[in-house]
């Protein structure tokens, strides 16, 4: 992958990562490196069990490598503690992951309302109200996850992953529990919401198709990187 003209919103710089337990060593990531621009898509493709999902939980800062950095907005994950990774966190990541993870206790909208809550915005109904709103769930602002659709319920996760206006996106397998047209919807909604706030979209899919609507691709097997392709370049 050619290095992006514009400073770099998130650096992977030669992550591993291993775990160690009674059997052995276990390579999962062997030397991962590349870097993304603002507002540039990139697509990790791989096998079950290549790592792209701990590539991806690295990337959050919720998995720490063995070995090498991730920076986000230029800040080095791995240099803050705990507490600070999760501040920088909330204010620069937004997640969507293929199981939803809405809080079933809560409305659609009181679910989109929780990341600006917990940042303290003032505005928070309003802005969660006007997301929903835009994502097409105007009408259903007070029903609850369980009465949602799936498709309906990962317009609620788009919604709540876009409210904070996310400097990076990462989702993971965001069309895994949706049917096919459901999910053709769904990723055209997120490539349109990438476009429209800016933002960095890095995906986790099997699906060599949605992989192909994103600038970027990256091959993951066996923890390494197999084969990188740019805009101009098919898989």
């Amino acid at each position: 992958m050619s290095e992006p003209l514009t400073p770099a919103i998130i650096s992977v710089d030669h992550v591993f990562k291993s775990v160690t337990d009674s059997t052995g060593t276990l390579d999962i990531l062997r030397d991962i490196d590349f870097r993304l621009a603002a507002r540039e898509t990139a697509a990790i493709v791989g096998a079950s069990g290549s790592g792209k999902s701990t590539l991806l939980s690295i990337m959050a800062g919720l998995d720490t490598p063995t070995r090498g950095t991730v920076k986000l907005g230029g800040v080095d994950l791995f240099a803050l503690d705990e507490d600070a990774r999760a501040a920088l966190r909330a204010r620069q990541v937004g997640f969507v992951f293929q199981s939803f993870q809405l809080m079933g206790n809560l409305s659609a909208l009181e679910n989109v309302m929780l990341p600006l809550e917990l940042a303290g915005r003032r505005d928070a109904r309003q802005a969660a109200t006007e997301m929903l709103h835009r994502v097409g769930l105007g009408q259903r602002l007070g029903h609850y996850p369980r009465v949602l659709s799936g498709g309906e319920q990962q317009r609620v996760a788009l919604a709540r992953a876009f409210v904070v206006q996310p400097a990076l996106l990462l989702a993971d397998e965001p069309t895994g529990s949706l049917d096919f047209a459901t999910g053709d919807k769904i990723m055209s909604l997120m490539f349109e919401l990438n476009r429209e706030f800016g933002t960095t979209l890095v995906l986790v899919t099997h699906d060599r198709g949605i992989a192909a609507r994103c600038e970027h691709r990256i091959v993951i097997e066996a923890g390494q990187i197999q084969a990188e392709t740019g805009p101009n370049d098919s898989l």
